[in-house]
């Protein structure tokens, strides 16, 4: 039996291709390498170049591998982009997803695990957000987010698909043994754009919007180290193995920081002062948003490692510093 990976020579996808390896699973990989590199993946791990949207490709892999399980990554994921080319995102995030799943229900895929987002919640009312609040997405990447996950639902009553749907909130650092990390570089996320500023392969820092309803002005994220999101996607896998019920479960940390926050552990893990200015809102940008992790807790048995902002910043350094070194940031 194999795991199918999509996406998995990106930034999350090629952290979870090597903790699976490290399992003893054994892993195929899908992915366009618009964003994705090969040799973020150990090089036993077959990969194959195309779309998820191509049938006959994912068919062809389903069936060679003997793929009983898919963990599905590949997406856009930029909320601004979203709003500028919407069309793009309901292909990508939405349209190709449905193909994926129609491959998986032919091939007789027993469990999908699917890469969701905090997004698909919106700017809600309460914090920390419980997985049963209503759902209200406010820019186009969130909405073809939530579409998949409408999918899932209908077609695991359907087809009896059993798959975990896993929100993520803000993703951050590196793998702690420097195999794999953050590598685009005109990337959005906070920590990796603030640790490039702090080494000097970005002039300044943008801060957009000081004016949120929150302590400091800045919007306030709940972030996770990257190597724990993985690790609850395993756990999610052994719960679908064990013949646990279909579920969707936030991952995070239960504990926001706001952008300013952020800024301040970079400048104090690295040691380095930098330029920031602070812009306006962008659209699409809920004011504060942390998760409610106890089902993921309770359901999975899932204890995080690196529970901690200045761990995740340090490996997020430790990575951009040899990106630097090796001339691979540019």
């Amino acid at each position: 039996m194999t795991v199918l990976v999509t996406g998995g020579a990106g930034y999350i996808g090629s952290h979870m291709v090597h903790t699976l390896a490290d399992a003893g699973e054994r892993v195929v990989v899908l992915d366009n390498l618009t964003t994705g590199n090969r040799t973020a993946i150990p090089p036993a791990v077959p990969l194959f170049v195309g779309e998820t949207g191509d049938a006959g490709l994912v068919g062809s892999i389903l069936q060679a591998f003997d793929v009983r399980a898919i963990i599905h990554f590949a997406a856009s994921i930029v909320v601004p982009d979203s709003v500028r080319d919407p069309l793009l995102y309901y292909r990508n995030n939405t349209a190709n997803s449905r193909s994926l799943i129609e491959a998986a229900v032919k091939c007789g895929v027993e469990h999908f695990i699917f890469s969701s987002t905090a997004a698909v919640y919106g700017n809600p009312k309460t914090v920390p957000v419980h997985e049963e609040v209503p759902t209200q997405p406010m820019s186009p990447y969130g909405r073809s987010k939530l579409m998949t996950e409408i999918m899932l639902h209908d077609v695991g009553v359907a087809h009896g698909l059993r798959h975990a749907i896993l929100r993520y909130f803000n993703v951050a650092g590196a793998d702690p043994q420097g195999r794999t990390g953050q590598s685009t570089p005109a990337a959005t996320h906070l920590i990796k754009v603030a640790v490039q500023t702090a080494l000097g392969s970005r002039a300044q820092l943008e801060v957009f919007g000081t004016d949120y309803p929150t302590s400091d002005g800045s919007c306030v994220r709940d972030y996770i180290h990257v190597t724990d999101l993985v690790g609850a996607h395993l756990a999610a896998l052994t719960h679908l193995r064990g013949g646990g019920a279909s579920v969707t479960a936030n991952c995070g940390y239960g504990r926001g920081y706001s952008v300013l926050d952020v800024i301040a552990a970079v400048k104090r893990v690295s040691k380095r002062d930098f330029p920031v200015n602070l812009s306006g809102r962008r659209e699409g940008d809920p004011a504060s948003i942390v998760a409610s992790v106890d089902r993921i807790r309770e359901l999975f048995n899932w204890t995080p490692a690196y529970a901690d902002l200045d761990t995740i910043v340090g490996h997020a350094l430790a990575w951009e510093a040899r990106l630097i070194a090796s001339g691979s940031n540019t």
